[in-house]
């Protein structure tokens, strides 16, 4: 599998990686054994980048990479995980005891002494502005229970100022064919300053594997029901943000250039990885055949220069209206 690098971490990646939030069974069951398995096919695949938080299953997408990371110690795996969404949503609860506190639980979950990469997850935007937070993961480096440390975004002007500061290894943030905003100022920033781009919900939350129709239900415990219009979080992490007959009109203009090599999955993954800046896109998978068919994705060719225009004429006919302000 291709390679990209964090030049921060100073740490190199394979380009497919795998998203965990699943594992977590948040949204729609996940067995102990699915999950394994997922995992399994995936580093199998090459897969060397495993993105995962302590609120996923209130831990317990942790505690199953740990499993796996102890059954597998020289696998050469990079783990990210993230911290802050287990209390209330306040500048004032981002400290370095609290910090400490989160990552020693992150840390006892995953079975290692450091962590490899923590991100605030998707903090409140005072938080990106706040010299003390910094201070504070930087004590965190000091003290080995972290070896680096980014943000995961919802907003580019999280980004670009989470990007300005010298310690951020990585900015975590959505980017997909139905959500165009960072290829502007974010990549650009992000490749000039070093900091490495962990792309996420790279299919829509499913939108653009293109098995959707408007006959489509989700259980009540998929945040694809429950969060449908941000009752539980920023609605822009369920389906980028895109209504969802919008979102498939435009996945049914998009389908005829995925031909027959691929699948749709696979085309918006392609999408992800060709734009410049991206390190690592990290899909879900629920089961072992669809983590080796995004792992699949890193030995693909690139698009073509005519594909890429058309998603971007799409984008902006249907999408740009409704999300790119937005975020």
């Amino acid at each position: 599998m291709e390679q990209r690098t964090f030049p921060r971490m100073d740490r190199q990646v394979g380009v497919v990686g795998l998203g965990a939030w699943q594992l977590g069974a948040d949204w729609g069951t996940v067995t102990e054994d699915d999950a394994m398995a997922v995992l399994t096919a995936a580093v199998d695949a090459g897969v060397t980048f495993l993105d995962t938080a302590d609120v996923y299953g209130d831990g317990r997408s942790e505690q199953l990479i740990g499993r796996f990371l102890a059954a597998h110690p020289d696998a050469g795996l990079t783990v990210a995980t993230k911290m802050g969404r287990r209390v209330a949503q306040t500048p004032q609860a981002y400290t370095l005891d609290n910090f400490r506190q989160w990552t020693d639980r992150s840390r006892t979950n995953l079975g290692v002494d450091t962590l490899d990469l923590v991100q605030l997850h998707c903090p409140p935007t005072a938080v990106f502005g706040t010299d003390e937070v910094f201070d504070a993961l930087d004590t965190l480096v000091a003290e080995k229970r972290i070896a680096a440390y980014g943000v995961s975004v919802e907003t580019c002007d999280e980004a670009l100022t989470a990007i300005a500061r010298p310690g951020v290894a990585s900015v975590q943030i959505i980017l997909n064919a139905l959500r165009h905003k960072p290829l502007e100022r974010v990549l650009p920033a992000a490749s000039a300053a070093g900091v490495g781009i962990i792309a996420r919900v790279p299919l829509a939350s499913g939108l653009l594997s293109g098995r959707y129709d408007e006959h489509t239900t989700f259980a009540a415990d998929d945040h694809r029901t429950y969060n449908r219009h941000g009752e539980a979080f920023d609605v822009g992490e369920t389906f980028s943000g895109v209504d969802f007959t919008t979102g498939l009109a435009a996945v049914r203009r998009i389908a005829p250039l995925v031909g027959e090599d691929r699948t749709m999955a696979q085309f918006a993954l392609r999408w992800v990885l060709d734009q410049p800046g991206v390190t690592v896109v990290i899909p879900g998978a629920r089961d072992a055949a669809q983590a080796l068919g995004n792992a699949a994705v890193a030995g693909q060719p690139q698009l073509s220069t005519q594909e890429l225009a058309e998603v971007a004429a799409i984008y902006d006919d249907l999408i740009r209206p409704q999300v790119h302000h937005r975020w």
